[in-house]
């Protein structure tokens, strides 16, 4: 009798055990992507092809909206994501805070994709004039960067103005009430504010910044799953790719998950740039002045090294294959 329930015992703990293995494959079968409403993910999410190749290998994509690249990251650091997308800036301030990520790849200059957008009727006729005022924008955010060259290039500090912090739906209500005299954003939230409330640009990102995308990833998910990043940078550009040459479906497709008509979706989608690459060292380098820049002004707290925190791809996704790729 003894036996029996011994033998019964064992037959349950291992039974438990395989369940237990069970549920942990299945997390870890898991590839949990943050986006925004913004860059090539919205778009790769729309199409759906990721989800199609990456279930071959068993595994399952879960999506996340973050309003922001700075909150998105954060969502990084506490692991609640795997990658994601954002502009050049938040990057920068994740790595000071201590976040454990890596850069992936990026996208070529975009600079037009976000402006420093005043109301119609302003006053406010160039840089030069938002001495003194207030200026709405996301901290940490790609905008960060381009309104720190913008004020640089007009011949004022950063501390000649009055930054207003806000997340791109709180700045925009802010905007629209008239409690900020101007609002550095990008697209789709650029391009909304252009057709919807008639905003002004009073300059973009041309000759000032190059505002790439980048992905990045986890440390430890991209080092324990190089291929899988593989996939996801092979999956980016190919729906790069597809939409530079089918710029109307893609605005059709894309439309419904950003909430905006086609007419402001089409003008974000060809806004942006297109064609994925491994990180280079020119990108590294733009990358470092970025953050010396944030140091200077004392945003950061302490000198990074950008290099530290590039993702090593295996030897088959090398640039040189990346680029005869494409």
């Amino acid at each position: 009798m003894r036996t029996v329930t011994l033998r019964r015992s064992l037959v349950a703990l291992f039974a438990a055990a395989i369940s237990f293995g069970a549920i942990t494959q299945v997390q870890a079968e898991t590839l949990r992507i943050g986006y925004q409403k913004y860059g090539t993910l919205v778009l790769l999410k729309a199409k759906g092809t990721l989800e199609k190749r990456l279930a071959d290998k068993g595994i399952e994509v879960k999506w996340t909206e973050f309003p922001g690249g700075p909150q998105l990251l954060e969502g990084l650091n506490v692991g609640s994501v795997d990658f994601g997308t954002t502009g050049e800036t938040p990057p920068v301030f994740a790595q000071a805070a201590g976040a454990d990520l890596l850069y992936v790849a990026y996208e070529p200059p975009a600079p037009t994709s976000e402006a420093i957008l005043v109301p119609k009727d302003s006053p406010l006729k160039s840089v030069a004039d938002l001495k003194g005022k207030k200026i709405a924008l996301n901290k940490g955010s790609n905008v960060h960067y381009l309104l720190v060259r913008a004020l640089e290039d007009a011949g004022l500090k950063y501390s000649d103005i009055q930054p207003v912090y806000l997340p791109p739906a709180d700045a925009r209500a802010a905007f629209e009430r008239g409690s900020v005299d101007a609002w550095v954003i990008w697209d789709p939230f650029q391009a909304a504010a252009e057709n919807q409330l008639q905003a002004r640009t009073l300059r973009d990102g041309q000759g000032l910044v190059n505002n790439h995308q980048f992905y990045l990833a986890t440390k430890p998910y991209a080092e324990k799953n190089p291929e899988v990043v593989e996939v996801l940078i092979e999956e980016i550009r190919g729906i790069g790719e597809w939409t530079k040459n089918n710029s109307a479906e893609a605005t059709a497709q894309v439309a419904p998950l950003l909430g905006l008509s086609a007419e402001i979706t089409r003008v974000a989608v060809e806004r942006q740039s297109y064609g994925a690459q491994l990180i280079s060292p020119e990108v590294v380098e733009a990358q470092q002045k970025i953050a010396d820049t944030f140091t200077d002004l004392k945003l950061i707290p302490k000198r990074l090294v950008i290099k530290d925190v590039i993702w090593n791809a295996p030897t088959k996704a090398s640039p040189a294959k990346v680029a005869t790729a494409q």
